[in-house]
């Protein structure tokens, strides 16, 4: 060979198609661009007319495309002929889902590496539409982030690589998913050059239950190697993350301080925990405990009209620090109880 011949760039060589909306795909995009992989195309939502002159408002995710001067398709339907025409013709060896909807057999079947998706969790550990709320939700203290392989059944592809993530006692939803993003675009990135390089290795979830499911009933305890799969995941039951609704959004007093302040940062900033205040809403986005022996019973409010307000729980108190009152603007709850008339 030449000394002065160039070596084939894996990353430069292998075409990748990107489908993504929300703000959350743009770094996992970015990541993309920015390591040198040639996107040969961008898959988003279509404009939706928004605000009160309904103007037609962009994706983040079509925003970042235009600016990069990126190939961008906006399907109302994916099973549309010239939409499907349109996407093989880009003749994509990988396709590469982050935050996008279900996608039909057709779709993502038709590049010869598959289509891999990026997933706020440590699969398959809650699989479904809200991993990052219900993962707080539930009080637990470490998640991660997942790439695997598309394939029938929702969030049950092989899995190709992880990382795991710890989650603070206090933190938010938000705050995860804002770190959540750059080192799951990270792993994303890992993902890829590990595809163009051949040196991936596919791990069945089937595989990954099989053993959860045999160590819930065995005497043994087996220790994995540190940093493995099955040293992060426990051995815990599988838990699921449905679609958050408004009845999981209300405020059960009747439960343990512990609960409804992880419901509280679980569901911040959006859609927000909520109870009642005299005949409004109010939303809820940060809280702290205490735990005491609460004086009123459950769900009753108590306050120095000034400094604090909190709600009597099942063991304790709930303080309220983050609020919106509805009609009114999000607040601290000192300017709440400034303008607030008991």
């Amino acid at each position: 060979m030449n000394e002065n011949s160039e070596i084939p760039n894996p990353k430069s060589k292998m075409g990748i198609v990107f489908m993504g909306t929300p703000e959350f795909a743009v770094a996992s995009l970015d990541a993309l661009v920015k390591a040198g992989f040639n996107i040969v195309g961008v898959i988003t939502a279509p404009d939706k007319p928004a605000g009160r002159g309904m103007k037609l408002n962009e994706s983040t995710v079509k925003k970042y495309a235009v600016k990069n001067k990126l190939r961008i398709l906006q399907p109302e339907k994916l099973r549309n002929e010239e939409f499907l025409s349109e996407l093989r013709s880009l003749i994509a060896d990988v396709q590469v889902v982050v935050a996008f909807r279900m996608l039909p057999e057709v779709v993502w079947n038709m590049p010869p590496k598959g289509t891999i998706n990026l997933h706020a969790s440590l699969l398959p550990q809650y699989r479904g539409a809200a991993p990052i709320n219900w993962a707080i939700i539930n009080g637990e203290k470490e998640t991660g982030v997942t790439t695997f392989k598309l394939q029938h059944q929702i969030d049950t592809g092989n899995i190709l690589l992880q990382e795991k993530i710890e989650i603070g006692d206090d933190e938010t939803a938000g705050e995860l998913h804002d770190r959540m993003k750059e080192i799951g675009a990270r792993l994303l990135v890992a993902t890829v050059e590990g595809l163009a390089n051949g040196t991936l290795e596919e791990l069945s979830q089937e595989n990954i239950q099989q053993s959860m499911f045999n160590a819930q009933y065995s005497s043994e305890v087996t220790h994995s190697p540190p940093g493995s799969y099955h040293d992060t995941i426990h051995h815990a039951p599988l838990r699921h993350a449905p679609k958050i609704t408004t009845q999981t959004c209300q405020i059960d007093w009747q439960r343990s301080a512990d609960e409804i302040h992880n419901l509280i940062r679980g569901l911040s900033p959006y859609p927000a925990a909520f109870t009642e205040l005299g005949d409004k809403t109010l939303k809820i986005f940060r809280s702290e405990k205490e735990h005491a022996p609460p004086t009123s019973r459950p769900g009753r409010w108590e306050t120095d009209r000034k400094t604090y307000l909190k709600f009597a729980c099942r063991d304790g108190y709930i303080h309220v620090k983050d609020v919106q009152l509805e009609g009114k603007k999000r607040m601290s709850v000192e300017d709440f109880l400034r303008g607030y008339r008991f």
